[in-house]
């Protein structure tokens, strides 16, 4: 954890192939900035060294990568697997971590692609943070405008039809997307804050 006076800084790492997750980045980064974080928003894809210095700087680091075919996106498989150079030194220890995802299909396996960040998150000994909402739509009373329409506990889940665009991301899980991020700023200053206070 990167114990520095000021506000948290929060880092979201994201392949978007379509547009729509990129949407959902955006969101996420508006919470946390809301919530008083410094915000960089790195595309996996084109990460540069100086962007690998900003996520090892980060006291947060939230994944997101579209579901393709049951798990994340092969780009963000890439950079998974290059974060293995931050394995052995323990460069992301005790680093805050979360994830969001998005797919065409009302489920489409999406759990699993939270999963697969919360076993590299752990992998590197970061600290997970959920959605931390109850699920929406789910009653008589409800509808699909409830944040969490689509139920997910791990991270926050979206659903955008295939034959649409970016512009089709459904507000609900704008605003889903934007909880998790003040969430995670929220959570990621505490942290900083103790590690402040354990050093005096």
């Amino acid at each position: 954890m990167q114990a520095t006076v000021g506000s948290p800084v929060v880092s979201i790492a994201y392949h978007s192939g379509f547009g729509h997750t990129a949407v959902l980045a955006e969101a996420v980064g508006a919470g946390a900035a809301e919530a008083g974080a410094v915000v960089h928003l790195i595309k996996v894809n084109e990460i540069t060294d100086t962007q690998w210095s900003i996520l090892d700087a980060s006291d947060a680091i939230i994944f997101g990568s579209p579901t393709y075919m049951g798990t994340a996106s092969g780009a963000f498989h890439v950079f998974a697997e290059a974060t293995s150079a931050r394995f052995l030194p323990g460069t992301w220890r005790d680093k805050i971590a979360a994830g969001f995802t998005n797919s065409a299909a009302k489920s489409g396996d999406k759990s699993h692609t939270l999963q697969f960040f919360t076993v590299l998150a752990a992998q590197h000994g970061m600290h997970w943070v959920n959605l931390g909402l109850l699920p929406g739509w789910n009653s008589s009373q409800g509808s699909e405008n409830d944040l969490n329409r689509l139920g997910f506990n791990l991270g926050a889940a979206a659903q955008t039809n295939a034959d649409e665009g970016h512009e089709a991301v459904h507000k609900a899980d704008i605003a889903t997307a934007e909880h998790l991020g003040r969430r995670v700023a929220e959570t990621a200053a505490v942290f900083v804050a103790g590690c402040l206070t354990a050093r005096r």
